[in-house]
């Protein structure tokens, strides 16, 4: 069928990679609908844009009078409270370091939006994610991929998408740099040309996640509990688990005498273990939350490149499924800060094979630290 005879709602969040895939749905020549979710979130003392303020909501509506599209607002605070932020807070009371991008494309934009806009008549929606969906005819199966400019690849953020979702979806950025989106935006005369990148995490202000949750929940929920050494003895007072995660060095406000790191947090205990750089390194972990959004779930031991954090190089490592849907990986070789709360995402080439949220790191063998610095 021709494009014409298609309907794409475009998720538009106000930010130019959005409207600039508005613009370029509607050269495609499909009927172009732009949705905006709105979460009633504002940061009046932030310098930067939020990607679902109110600012956020104008823009993405003179964006879409711009490029003579309708434009529909669907108010989501309920949603972004229930899926994204209780969550948020309540992983890191339990001392976990938690990764709500990850969610709220796994529960909002593909979750509760994507069914919105189907129930509305919708053959695709399309978002400015840097990102690609592609058939393999091989396998006769659509795939998640990373983007062609590996500065925006967006991948390990959408890995939690289930894969019945995939061919609905279009990642029309996939294939471009972000210098390629500005001068689209450009030549579609769109407001959003030259609007800088919003914050990371939308709903929390400057001040940082410390202070989101405080307000959140009050500074008394905070229970101060001890440091501990690598030797089990307790070396100071912290101020309470959610201030810490794992790798951490400053602001710990002890001396010991060598440089110290958070290398394990226990919420039954209140505990905040500390010791040298050898303490953060890992053989592996377990994980849970595991998506196969790309493939079925293997029978035996798959190799893949994983990444445990969006940051942080991919490094080969072992999968092996486990009962209850659970996934042990085992590293190549040692790696550090393994975080419990966070993503780890599963390549194969530019492949998107799977992705699991990490549980717990499984500690190296003393012999395997051996090589490892201490400072």
């Amino acid at each position: 069928m021709n494009n014409k005879d298609k309907t794409v709602f475009v998720a538009m969040s106000g930010g130019v990679d959005s409207s600039v895939v508005a613009g370029m749905i509607k050269d495609a020549g499909y009927k172009t609908v732009g949705v905006t979710m709105c979460f009633n979130i504002t940061h009046p003392n932030s310098d930067k844009p939020s990607c679902c303020g109110i600012d956020g909501i104008a823009d993405a509506k003179r964006a879409a009078e711009i490029l003579d599209i309708p434009h529909y607002v669907f108010n989501f605070a309920a949603d972004i409270n229930d899926y994204i932020i209780d969550n948020f807070t309540n992983e890191y009371l339990s001392g976990r370091t938690p990764n709500p991008c990850v969610r709220c494309n796994q529960h909002l934009k593909f979750g509760t939006l994507y069914t919105k806009v189907k129930s509305l008549g919708a053959d695709y929606i399309a978002t400015g994610h840097y990102g690609k969906i592609e058939f393999n005819e091989n396998v006769k199966n659509f795939e998640l991929k990373k983007a062609a400019d590996p500065g925006k690849d967006q991948s390990y953020f959408l890995y939690s998408m289930k894969k019945e979702t995939l061919p609905s979806v279009l990642f029309p950025l996939g294939g471009l740099t972000k210098m390629e989106v500005r001068d689209l935006a450009r030549k579609y005369g769109l407001n959003t040309a030259e609007k800088p990148e919003s914050q990371d995490i939308c709903f929390v202000p400057k001040e940082g996640y410390k202070k989101f949750i405080e307000d959140r929940v009050g500074r008394e929920v905070m229970k101060p509990g001890p440091f501990i050494d690598d030797e089990g003895k307790i070396v100071g007072e912290h101020k309470g688990i959610a201030y810490y995660t794992i790798g951490q060095r400053d602001k710990l406000g002890i001396a010991l005498g060598y440089p110290v790191y958070v290398y394990k947090i226990d919420p039954k205990t209140n505990a905040v273990h500390v010791g040298n750089l050898t303490k953060l390194y890992s053989q592996g972990f377990m994980a849970s939350q595991v998506n196969w959004v790309s493939m079925e779930i293997p029978k035996n031991t798959l190799e893949v490149s994983a990444r445990i954090r969006y940051n942080s190089p991919e490094v080969k490592a072992y999968v092996t499924p486990v009962d209850g849907g659970s996934i042990r990986v085992e590293f190549a070789q040692p790696q550090k800060s393994v975080t419990p709360g966070q993503s780890a995402v599963f390549y194969d080439g530019d492949v998107v094979l799977a992705g699991a949220i990490i549980d717990e790191p499984i500690p190296c063998a003393q012999e395997d630290l051996a090589h490892m610095t201490t400072t």
